[in-house]
């Protein structure tokens, strides 16, 4: 059986979903093919959305007419905004969601997409005819043609799990690894290299001594991590925290010998910032104790999630360590924690679109390029599922043309920044975000994503007209706000007692109320009290009157940051414009240095910016390149 469309996704995980939806969204023809229909955005680690710089990814796919934010608001069951001690460039949203219902839920919006169909069944080879992707051959025998394919497959390729000494094939616990498909793509030049992730213990919390444990509450105020959208309905759960101590530790390091990460089973790279307890006790031997936090896995379920404790040693060695914690002295399990290996693509081999230098019209995302987590999956998942759907020329694609692709530079996205360094610097360890990846970080503040991307969206066809329209809206009052603020006159013999009861110096001339913002000590709360006029303002605005109001605050207070940031960007982006691609032959460019002649051979960059930010490409290659450019 031979089945057409434009466009076809192979993985139904957070990177498959958004691709999937961004491409049927844009009036591509589309097809996921998942393994298990009833596992569609499956949470494999930890059941949480967002976090350092993730929460930013979330928001901006949100703001490119993404489906993972409004995914999160309705399936949450804890929120909270992180690094609200340090200023608003790295404030970042995180919640703890249902797993049960974070799938049907997303399972929901895949049913409610047009031009999506879903078919279950797993990929086995990849159809490459004369240098392009076609389409995909399946183990039950059905070929899918498309003129477009998205790979994202995130652990199952060759994945392989460990707990102890025992290996067994498969992506995901209880479910099949996916052989052969990395060989049909490797065969054509593509290069694959291993990567190791883990998982913790899965705790029944009818076991736990919750006494004995510190508890950790959510907030419940206006923050979501969507736009749209209603506020939280599930019920908000806390989570708890615990530490390790000597005896757990002498327990764990019982085991070690047995460990797949110090015997040699385990030869891939796992993640830095995420790393397992055992790694944690080698690295780090003279620490008494390590933070643990036992968090919910749903609004129901008796099953929580040990974050901290991730681990491939044996389950009884797993077990009778967590027991030396008071809190856990009577444990019991649904499963211990274990590592997985698997298949990943170089991604210096992708162009900034996230298609094959190397196969036309194959485009890749999430974990088969490298990254870890969700939200980097997410992210990627719908820029492949944008440039997929315009490189296959979809009718419904108001932008789409042969060589139309929809790129984020630097200084406008996390996701960006993500795919910048993935194909540029390449990936020698499973890849996290982080706020210090982003040179631009108050540019890229998780309060104006919808400023930053969801114009670009409506014109692309993906971010629909009630997301535009409530964008719209909410940049008038925004700009009614700050032009009132520019505009308000303020007297001294009005507010000098209130600015000194708050700590803040008394004014001696007047100025006008942007003046007052703009101090570190004040803020809008504070500010109501001396301007009932401000206060009024922005409780006549009709919905989201707290969230408007807080975007104005930033962009008032930090204006100067910010316009200092943009001009800075904006000579990056003179390197931008000078193209470079095909117009050096790198091996016998003796003027730069031995290295950059390698790194640039090998990653054959676009343009000189993204030469600069190759590892390897030094200042003075990169003036070497501009005078035999003849600029």
């Amino acid at each position: 059986m031979i089945l057409k469309y434009d466009v076809i996704v192979i993985g139904g995980g957070h990177a498959g979903c958004e691709a999937a939806t961004a491409s049927a969204n844009m009036g591509a023809k589309t097809c996921l093919v998942t393994m298990d229909m009833n596992k569609i955005a499956q949470m494999s680690c930890n059941p949480a959305i967002g976090g350092i710089a993730k929460g930013q990814i979330v928001r901006e796919i949100d703001a490119l007419g993404g489906q993972m934010a409004l995914v999160t608001d309705a399936t949450a069951i804890q929120f909270r905004m992180l690094n609200r001690s340090k200023g608003p460039a790295v404030w970042s949203p995180r919640a703890q969601c249902d797993r049960g219902k974070f799938i049907w839920k997303w399972r929901s919006m895949l049913d409610a997409t047009p031009n999506l169909d879903i078919w279950q069944d797993q990929a086995d080879e990849l159809i490459v005819e004369n240098g392009k992707a076609i389409g995909v051959k399946t183990i039950w025998g059905c070929e899918l043609r498309a003129k477009a394919v998205i790979i994202t497959a995130g652990t199952f390729l060759n994945g392989l799990m460990h707990i102890g000494r025992k290996m067994v094939p498969g992506g995901r616990i209880a479910e099949p690894a996916v052989p052969h498909f990395t060989e049909s793509i490797t065969r054509h030049g593509i290069r694959s290299a291993r990567m190791k992730t883990g998982t913790p213990v899965r705790i029944d919390k009818r076991s736990v001594h919750f006494e004995d444990m510190e508890r950790q509450d959510g907030e419940n105020g206006y923050y979501k991590f969507s736009y749209m959208g209603e506020q939280r309905p599930l019920e908000q759960l806390p989570c708890w925290v615990c530490y390790t101590n000597e005896e757990v530790h002498e327990t764990l390091r019982s085991g070690l010998a047995d460990s797949p990460l110090y015997n040699g089973q385990i030869q891939s790279i796992g993640p830095r910032y995420c790393p397992s307890i055992e790694t944690k006790l080698v690295t780090f031997p003279e620490r008494p104790q390590h933070l643990l936090f036992l968090e919910p896995e749903g609004e129901t379920t008796n099953e929580m999630y040990l974050n901290g404790f991730s681990s491939s040693l044996p389950m009884d060695v797993q077990i009778a360590a967590l027991k030396k914690i008071p809190a856990l002295r009577d444990l019991k399990v649904y499963r211990p924690g274990y590592a997985i290996e698997y298949d990943f693509f170089d991604p210096t081999q992708l162009k900034h679109s996230l298609e094959s230098k190397v196969i036309e019209g194959l485009f890749m995302a999430g974990q088969v390029n490298g990254t870890t987590g969700y939200e980097e999956a997410g992210g990627q998942g719908t820029i492949a599922g944008i440039n997929a759907a315009l490189f296959a020329g979809s009718v419904g694609c108001a932008n789409s043309a042969s060589n139309a692709t929809f790129e984020l530079k630097r200084d406008e996205a996390y996701i960006g920044v993500l795919i910048d360094d993935l194909v540029t610097k390449g990936v020698d360890e499973p890849y996290r975000m982080f706020t210090s990846r982003a040179e631009y970080r108050i540019l890229l503040r998780q309060d104006d994503a919808d400023a930053r991307l969801t114009e670009k969206a409506y014109q692309l066809g993906i971010a629909k007209r009630d997301r535009y329209d409530w964008w719209l809206e909410k940049k008038q009052h925004i700009e009614e706000i700050e032009t009132f603020c520019k505009t308000f006159a303020i007297k001294p013999k009005v507010v000098n007692g209130a600015l000194e009861a708050m700590g803040s110096t008394p004014l001696v001339y007047g100025c006008k109320l942007e003046d007052l913002v703009a101090r570190p000590e004040l803020n809008f709360e504070k500010l109501y009290e001396i301007v009932p006029e401000l206060k009024a303002m922005v409780e006549k605005l009709p919905n989201r009157q707290e969230e408007i109001a807080e975007a104005a605050e930033i962009h008032i207070k930090y204006k100067g940051y910010i316009e200092r940031e943009q001009m800075v960007a904006e000579k990056m982006h003179r390197l931008e414009n000078i193209k470079i691609k095909g117009k050096f032959d790198y091996p016998n460019l003796t003027a730069i240095s031995t290295e950059a002649r390698q790194k640039l051979e090998k990653i054959q960059p676009e343009t000189l910016a993204q030469a600069s930010r190759i590892p390897g490409v030094s200042p003075s290659d990169i003036n070497a390149m501009l005078v035999l450019l003849g600029r």
